[in-house]
């Protein structure tokens, strides 16, 4: 995703709330990185530290040191400031920023843009927008539905019966997020799934065609974006039937770097498939709370049979 400078000053809203000082001065270039700060003691003349391709703040502090300086002091820091090649330059709090910055900034090509936000709250605005703009992706084939607030991907070859599952969940109370093409992005160790902005939580389902989603089952069948947090692999019967049955062994599949569970579930005729994904979503919310049935089972399952060899060894006691 590709962000660029008149992005940010026409954002939705306003909440960043800019202007540009410096006209139309290189606004449609892109922004090239997701980190923001400040120039720090670069203004000072300590520059081996300094990383110039970063979206650059001057804060209060900033602004008052240079106000501070002499006319050819404050001119010397400024021109070691826009020696580097910098994307651009934000000034906070609604400060007046000194006429030889504004006058250095278009020499360079360089951007000055100013918000009346206090320097910390900017810093929280833009953070979460450049994060996103930044933040890794890819597309999957699937279908994503919110069942009990577990996001469930479903995967499988084209016309196993994706859609029509995850309608069925829909009928039954839960959300659709995506149909057929689902818009992954990392934030941190969190995978977001959502939907194409032109499909708008449609479906195809074969023999009808395209249904409206939200028109048909109301405002609250869909939602905008959830956490992928369950692949669920759906395959015909004759390739899935030696799949795990015991669910000791727990399988995991790898999504933009990110390790989530994932369950394999073979279709034959007659199997309720929506009720196995609620099984599913259902399961993966106790393992979240520390309760893992399986190897309770297990265990317990192992518990009686060394009881029982122990009783059979106090018995043979007896006849020795």
């Amino acid at each position: 995703m590709s962000l660029r400078l008149r992005d940010l000053l026409t954002r939705r809203g306003g909440i960043l709330q800019l202007e540009a000082l410096t006209g139309e001065l290189g606004l449609d270039r892109a922004v090239p990185d997701h980190d923001v700060s400040s120039p720090g003691l670069v203004l000072a003349g300590y520059t081996d530290r300094f990383v110039p391709g970063r979206l650059h703040v001057l804060g209060e502090t900033e602004i008052s040191y240079l106000q501070s300086l002499g006319e050819e002091a404050r001119t010397r820091a400024l021109e070691t400031f826009f020696s580097y090649d910098l994307p651009c330059v934000f000034v906070t709090k609604g400060q007046e920023a000194p006429p030889v910055l504004i006058a250095l900034a278009k020499s360079r090509g360089v951007p000055v843009l100013r918000t009346p936000l206090k320097t910390g709250e900017f810093y929280r605005r833009i953070k979460p927008i450049l994060e996103e703009a930044f933040a890794p992706r890819t597309t999957l084939h699937g279908s994503l539905a919110d069942v009990y607030g577990v996001g469930l991907l479903f995967t499988g070859r084209s016309g196993i019966g994706k859609s029509e599952c995850v309608l069925d969940l829909v009928e039954r109370g839960h959300r659709l997020v995506a149909d057929d093409l689902v818009l992954v992005s990392r934030k941190g160790n969190v995978l977001l799934g959502q939907g194409h902005e032109l499909a708008a939580h449609h479906m195809e389902i074969r023999g009808i065609g395209l249904i409206d989603v939200k028109a048909l089952f109301g405002v609250r069948s869909v939602r905008h974006q959830k956490r992928v947090e369950v692949v669920v692999v759906l395959e015909d019967w004759e390739k899935a039937k030696d799949a795990e049955r015991t669910g000791l062994v727990h399988q995991e599949t790898t999504i933009l770097d990110i390790t989530i569970p994932k369950v394999i579930v073979g279709l034959n005729p007659g199997k309720n498939l929506t009720v196995i994904s609620e099984v599913v979503a259902m399961a993966h919310l106790l393992r979240m709370t520390g309760v893992d049935v399986a190897a309770a089972f297990n265990d317990r399952l192992i518990k009686r049979m060394m009881e029982q060899r122990g009783l059979k060894e106090y018995l043979q006691e007896d006849y020795e």
